[in-house]
Parts: structure tokens; C-alpha cells; sequence
């Protein structure tokens, strides 16, 4: 019984390695990573036309339904076909990019904000990859005229 509790402990402990390992991965402090072709492709198509305006800390958390991944280190939040939010994050998150696994914001009130954390969740094991903080919104406009 002793042998098998002490295999237990041993076996839970690497499993939580493993979990925080893996939090602490995908939020990580890093210069955001030079754009794919594919990416700046991506950016291309939904800010082309439009023209930045001046950051904002929140937008409307309705609007997180409609994220868009285009990095690990950039979301864009389509509001309308005029209007777009793009979002450089805090600090890069692994993973975010490749768009495979399941996206969990955490808001706090009715609007998604500037320090809000997003969580990185693997489609199939459920575990948490990590967490990342956003970072101020810029919105892109279609010019009116």
C-alpha cells in the first residue's frame, strides 16, 4: 500500500510539472515574432482599407465571438465589415496562431479589456496550454465618403 502511494504522489507530481510547464509556455514575454506571408496575407485582407484610429482599452465582449487568430501574437475582433479591433498582445502566446486549439477569454463586466487573460485550451484533453493577457485595441475603419 506504501509503494503504491508513493507511486501515486510520484505519478501526480510529474502530471502537475507537465501542467505548469505547459501554463507557462504559452504567455510568454518575448518581441512579437516576424509575420508568415500567409499572416500579413490575413492582415491584409481584413484591415485593407481601412484606417487605424486611436487605441481604446475595452470594446464590447459581444465582439470576442468574432475573434479572428492571426499570430501568437496578434487577434483581430470584427465588429462589422466596416470595422475592425486589432489586438498585439501583452506577451506572445505559443499556439494561439495555429488556431487548433480552444480559446477561453476571461472578462471581467461586459466589456473585453486591455489585461484581460485568454486561456489556450487543447480541443481534445481538455488541458490547459497556458494564459496570455491582451493588450490595448486598435480600431480599423473603412473611411467614410
Amino acid at each position: 500500500m506504501a509503494i503504491e502511494s508513493i507511486a501515486l504522489r510520484t505519478s501526480l507530481a510529474a502530471l502537475l510539472a507537465l501542467g505548469v510547464g505547459a501554463c507557462g509556455m504559452a504567455g510568454v514575454d518575448r518581441e512579437a515574432s516576424p509575420l508568415k506571408p500567409s499572416q500579413l496575407e490575413m492582415l491584409d485582407k481584413h484591415l485593407a482599407g481601412k484606417v487605424a484610429g486611436e487605441p481604446v482599452n475595452c470594446i464590447p465582449s459581444r465582439t470576442a465571438d468574432n475573434s479572428i487568430r492571426v499570430s501568437d501574437d496578434i487577434i483581430l475582433y470584427r465588429v462589422s465589415k466596416r470595422l475592425v479591433y486589432r489586438n498585439d498582445l501583452a506577451n506572445s502566446c505559443l499556439g494561439l496562431g495555429r488556431n487548433d486549439d480552444i480559446l477561453i477569454v476571461k472578462t471581467y463586466g461586459s466589456q473585453l479589456c486591455d489585461g484581460d487573460i485568454i486561456h489556450l485550451v487543447d480541443r481534445l484533453s481538455g488541458i490547459n496550454k497556458g494564459a496570455c493577457s491582451l493588450g490595448q485595441f486598435v480600431p480599423y475603419r473603412t473611411p467614410t465618403g
